[in-house]
């Protein structure tokens, strides 16, 4: 089990993926960026995880709601 960091320590940061591939628009057509931004259940993965800042944050997740209306990336599934 990883050690907890104290409050004190700052964080090493990583940086933004979308900016180091040099991207500037997320297409929703483009499934095979957009799997990177979701769960293994289909889910939305979250800022804290993907490493993208709020503002771009919104591009993906928007791509990624019009993408499944279009049924080109599957909804969340539930557990079973």
């Amino acid at each position: 089990m990883p050690r907890r960091r104290s409050g004190r320590e700052p964080l090493k940061s990583r940086p933004n993926p979308l900016e180091a591939a040099g991207i500037t628009h997320v297409d929703y057509k483009d499934t095979e960026l957009l799997r990177r931004f979701l769960s293994d259940r289909g889910k939305i993965r979250s800022r804290r995880v993907t490493r993208v800042t709020a503002r771009r944050q919104r591009q993906p997740a928007r791509a990624v709601r019009n993408a499944r209306e279009t049924a080109l990336l599957p909804h969340a599934s539930s557990p079973r």
